[in-house]
């Protein structure tokens, strides 16, 4: 599926179940509320925490979980996300082509 296809499909999903898109400050506290679940499954399973019993495990789905909202909040105020991608793969190379390979704290030991 490209993020075009993603698109259009999350704003089919919220015109046939969802009713209608929350609003944009709503969906900002979603998506901050997703980006904390997804921080805690990463801290327990890549961290020093450890699980609770019956914790959701998988990265996967908080994950999914934030695209979904990011996906939301695109659709509703008219970001085209490839194209916005796009430009911030410009952007990174520009900025970043020699900057990650000349600094000496991401050599390999």
């Amino acid at each position: 599926m490209t993020i075009q296809e993603a698109q259009e499909r999350v704003d089919q999903w919220i015109k046939s179940y969802g009713v209608r898109y929350f609003n944009e400050l709503t969906n900002m506290a979603c998506l901050t509320e997703e980006v904390g679940e997804l921080a805690r499954v990463m801290a327990r399973k890549y961290g020093e925490q450890s699980f609770k019993a019956g914790e959701n495990q998988d990265p996967s789905e908080e994950m999914a979980d934030v695209l979904w909202v990011l996906i939301c909040l695109a659709n509703q105020t008219g970001v085209d996300l490839t194209k916005a991608l796009e430009a911030s793969f410009e952007k990174k190379t520009r900025r970043d082509r020699d900057r990650h390979r000349n600094n000496i704290k991401l050599k390999q030991e």
